[in-house]
């Protein structure tokens, strides 16, 4: 069923806490060992681009619905550029930046980017995996 399981705002000098908050939220519903800093990998990522490219901050989301722990964050940003995609491939060698969304793409079941110039929401659930 539907369950919320956790809720927050961020910004760039609490990702720590919210990176051990989504942990400890995500191992009290089940997860546990690789399938969990996945997950966690995928949080940072996506938080750190709202940081990054989204004003600063944003609103954080975790909840369970259907076997899956579903994220959403959502910032206030001026959105992705335009002609963006999320076919986009890994920018190569020691390019900085760049692998959030595509590493979210791989360590998903499902991602969902919504964005314009109000801001960007991007929503990302997976399964438990074995550890």
């Amino acid at each position: 069923m539907r369950g919320q399981v956790f809720s927050a705002t961020f910004a760039s000098g609490g990702l720590t806490l919210l990176r051990r908050a989504v942990m400890a939220c995500a191992a009290e519903e089940g997860w546990a060992g690789r399938g969990l800093e996945d997950f966690v990998v995928v949080v940072n990522e996506i938080v750190t681009n709202a940081v990054r490219h989204g004003g600063g901050g944003g609103r954080l989301r975790l909840w369970r619905w259907h076997g899956r722990l579903w994220c959403e964050v959502a910032d206030d940003g001026p959105g992705l550029p335009p002609g963006w995609s999320t076919a986009t491939p890994p920018p190569v060698g020691s390019e900085a930046g760049g692998r959030g969304l595509w590493l979210a793409r791989r360590l998903c079941d499902q991602l969902m980017i919504v964005s314009g110039p109000a801001g960007t929401t991007v929503t990302f659930a997976a399964r438990p995996r074995s550890p």
